[in-house]
């Protein structure tokens, strides 16, 4: 029983890297098929795939074909519910849910002032005030699932869930930009860009070089502090 997953470049494809932890973090076997995000040719290569237009797209071993990273955490939780995307505690569980939805929905200025980049960090970057308004609400859902729900392991919900899956990509936006957030938060960040399937990922998107990089700053940059 194995999975295709379509996804779009590793450096910067940051749904992309959700759709992908959630089937690695929770051993599922797939396939990973790259289409041209960055290229143009995402569309002609998801034709396929109809109605998928955007990445991550998941096609099940029975030909199903899921869209957005939502439907198909909820798609692989129904299928292997064994897994572990979600908490087995009801509680837990509904407050992993609404973090992923939240995720999904929000945190706007986050994700579109600061794109995600693996390639190296930036110095001297000046958040605006929107988003550090996004990274106190993450730190505030961050505390708040530790604190009820995470004391028996190192991760969101103490064992690895969907939730951080759904939040590896603002780690590395964190780490990325050098975002101001607490040494709480930080620790949790470098861990998740620290975590091996992670650093699978970025060391497979670093095979491709990008001449002009799409995402250019004006501050220095340092390399990435993990490899």
């Amino acid at each position: 029983m194995t999975y295709d997953l379509f996804i779009g470049d590793r450096l910067f494809s940051s749904w992309s890297l959700r759709g992908w932890l959630l089937l690695k973090k929770f051993g599922l076997p797939h396939n990973t098929h790259l289409v041209g995000l960055y290229s143009g040719t995402m569309a002609q290569d998801l034709a396929p795939l109809a109605p998928a237009r955007l990445v991550p797209v998941l096609r099940t071993p029975q030909g199903d074909v899921v869209g957005e990273t939502m439907a198909i955490v909820e798609t692989l939780a129904e299928r292997h519910p064994d897994a572990g995307h979600w908490p087995t505690e009801e509680s837990a569980r509904i407050l992993a849910r609404w973090m992923c939805a939240e995720m999904a929905s929000g945190f706007s200025a986050l994700r579109s002032t600061c794109p995600m980049q693996l390639q190296m960090c930036h110095v001297g970057y000046e958040p605006a005030p929107d988003v550090l308004a996004d990274l106190d609400r993450i730190e505030t859902l961050w505390n708040l699932a530790r604190r009820r729900h995470g004391k028996s392991g190192p991760w969101l919900f103490g064992a690895y869930t969907a939730a951080d899956a759904f939040f590896a990509p603002v780690a590395a936006r964190i780490i990325g930009y050098g975002l101001p957030i607490s040494e709480d938060a930080r620790t949790y960040c470098m861990q998740t860009i620290g975590d091996p399937a992670f650093v699978a990922w970025r060391k497979q998107a670093l095979e491709i070089s990008y001449d002009p990089f799409p995402y250019p700053q004006d501050v220095p940059n340092t390399p990435w502090p993990v490899s």
